[in-house]
């Protein structure tokens, strides 16, 4: 990640009982990026710097909009018009992406802790992304094979990621305040690694990653994500095809429905030798 990434700041830091020194810090930068498609401002979303197309390209594939790497013409940067950062991405579809304009402009402001403005069920997301399937997890994205049938992985290449995942978080060793999201494949190297302030954009930069790729959907791969894992990114991951979704921390209550529901593996609190399986425990066999 550049170093638009961090932000140089000037902390009194404080030391029990009663010593403080004044010294320089950094914190992770937090900005605006407006999204537009074919000219028209679909979302605003609070995010780190960095890797923005992949962030949008990922957007549109959660949000349903592009399934291909061939549904984009070209993705933008704006010259700064009026937007107090310059932050504007504009979107040119080609003419095989059909927009849904009223469900895509309900995202009016997506702040850096919120993936899921206005989404209030899950049935509303399997009418866009299908389940996959407990037998041969079925491709969400175009492929009609079922080449991830059967995909399996140990618990102890489960537990050998989160280790590999805080070794590539350059940014989160400055700051400390950063999220990243992994894709691992099934021999546990990882493909590619995204850190930003808002969880879900980490992962929408992964999606574009692979999107523009074309690597979607990722059949027999592991998403590993830094702390909890909720609902918008097991959405998320379902619009990716990811079978197997594994955090640090704990996953909420709907992220254990739609996970159970979508026929995703979850697997929580990921931390040395132990970890919680929570659906389609099948997935982890030693």
């Amino acid at each position: 990640m550049s170093d638009d990434a961090t932000f140089p700041v000037t902390v009194q830091r404080i030391t029990l009982p009663g010593s403080a020194v004044t010294t320089e810090d950094v914190t992770a930068r937090e900005e605006p990026l407006e999204i537009r498609v074919e000219g028209r401002s679909v979302a605003v979303v609070m995010r780190t710097p960095g890797h923005d197309e992949e962030l949008v390209a990922g957007f549109l594939v959660s949000e349903g909009v592009i399934t291909r790497a061939r549904d984009v013409l070209e993705i933008s940067q704006c010259p700064s018009t009026g937007n107090k950062y310059g932050n504007v991405v504009d979107v040119l579809l080609a003419g095989s992406a059909v927009v849904n304009w009223d469900s895509l402009t309900r995202h009016v402001f997506s702040a850096s802790s919120c993936g899921i403005c206005g989404k209030t069920s899950i049935e509303s997301v399997f009418q866009r992304f299908p389940v996959l399937k407990a037998s041969a997890q079925c491709s969400v994205i175009g492929a009609e094979s079922a080449a991830e049938h059967d995909f399996r992985v140990s618990p102890a290449l489960l537990a050998s990621l989160p280790a590999k995942l805080r070794a590539s978080q350059a940014t989160f060793t400055q700051t400390g305040g950063l999220h990243a999201s992994a894709i691992f494949d099934e021999h546990g190297e990882m493909l590619v690694l995204r850190e930003d302030v808002g969880r879900h954009n980490a992962l929408d930069k992964v999606l574009g990653w692979a999107l523009q790729r074309r690597l979607l959907p990722f059949q027999r791969h592991i998403l590993l994500v830094s702390g909890r894992v909720s609902f918008e990114l097991m959405q998320k991951a379902l619009a990716a095809g990811v079978p197997i979704v594994a955090a640090i921390s704990a996953p909420s209550s709907l992220a254990v429905q739609f996970a159970d529901d979508s026929g995703q593996t979850l697997v929580g609190f990921l931390r040395g030798e132990t970890m919680n399986v929570y659906t389609h425990p099948d997935r982890v066999k030693a």
